[in-house]
């Protein structure tokens, strides 16, 4: 049986305090991030409706040419790709939810490039 370890339960535990505050609408839906120790992934959810409008990961087709997915470069390009299928579907403004990992990083390249990409946020 695996054991859950300490650092992961306190994360989620975090995510939980800020998922109290965030939500996401319709009218502006929440850009969720999650990072692992190979790759970043990053979706744009509904919550009202309980869908996800647009995702973008370390490991997407259009991003073939990543030779690792778990570095701030790798962040940099998601946050772009995440930004343009966002705009694809008129989708200019979100609500950030970092999902309980620091705003440092390859979370804050990913939010910053998304931002470059015409996000509000």
């Amino acid at each position: 049986m695996a054991k859950t370890s300490n650092t992961v339960i306190r994360r989620q535990a975090r995510h939980r305090r800020v998922r109290k505050k965030v939500q996401g609408s319709t009218q502006r839906p929440r850009l969720a991030v999650f990072r692992s120790n190979s790759h970043i992934y990053a979706q744009i959810i509904d919550d009202a409706q309980g869908i996800t409008l647009a995702a973008a990961s370390s490991l997407s087709k259009e991003l073939e040419s990543l030779q690792n997915g778990g570095n701030i470069e790798a962040a940099k390009q998601v946050g772009a790709l995440l930004a343009r299928k966002a705009k694809e579907q008129n989708i200019e403004s979100v609500v950030f939810d970092r999902g309980g990992f620091i705003y440092h990083g390859r979370v804050q390249a990913l939010a910053e490039a998304a931002r470059e990409n015409g996000l509000k946020f």
